[in-house]
């Protein structure tokens, strides 16, 4: 039992190590807040529950089966990426012009839920996650265990553990504040979020 929970972190380590358009989202808004960027990870990681949650009841496999159903849902996350993409680079406008303490205090005020809604967002509207879920999990019930309260279990767990480890990414742009708050540093990385975005939802509409 030790042996395979162990497994279970280890690969949950080298999931969220991979690049994607979850990474890129905390970054982005972490930039703003601390508090912005904790609740992006929130967000995500209630998706990533919703899904274990979804393939421990056996309904991933419907979007699996059905190739409309997933096509559906890979242009609707298509156009989410392209949507969160142009509005980084819209607000790497805006930062030429930025500056006024009071001003930025109250956007971040603002925005802290709006973070949570958009990391719930990208992950649920992402039907490879859904599908990778399904694939997942399973592999990590032991043999006699009953099925559905221990994937539940293993999906709770691998939340909890993604909140850790993207937090140590918030952690470290708030470590970087004094460098990543200047304007011109700002607004590059702005503009770097935003084309990744892009190019991550142009590929996900064009993918086969």
């Amino acid at each position: 039992m030790l042996s395979t929970l162990l497994a279970f972190l280890g690969a949950c380590t080298l999931i969220a190590a991979s690049p994607g358009p979850s990474t890129v989202l905390i970054i982005k808004r972490s930039l703003h807040s601390r508090r912005s960027g904790l609740l992006t990870v929130l967000g995500n990681e209630t998706g990533v529950f919703v899904w274990g949650a979804v393939a421990a009841f056996g309904l991933t496999g419907l979007l699996a089966a059905s190739e409309v159903a997933y096509d559906v849902m890979r242009y609707v996350g298509a156009v989410v990426l392209v949507v969160f993409g142009v509005q980084a680079l819209w607000q790497a406008r805006r930062a030429r012009g930025a500056a006024d303490d009071g001003v930025g205090q109250d956007t971040v005020v603002k925005s802290g839920w709006a973070s949570y809604r958009t990391g719930l967002l990208i992950n649920l509207a992402n039907p490879k996650a859904a599908i990778f879920a399904m694939s997942f999990l399973p592999q990590f019930v032991p043999e006699g265990a009953p099925h559905l309260p221990t994937m539940l279990s293993l999906a709770a767990l691998w939340a909890v553990y993604e909140c850790g480890y993207y937090s140590l990414y918030v952690w470290f742009v708030g470590r970087m504040r004094t460098v990543l708050s200047r304007v011109g540093v700002r607004r590059r990385l702005e503009q770097v979020s935003g084309g990744v975005l892009l190019l991550l939802g142009a590929r996900l509409a064009l993918e086969g």
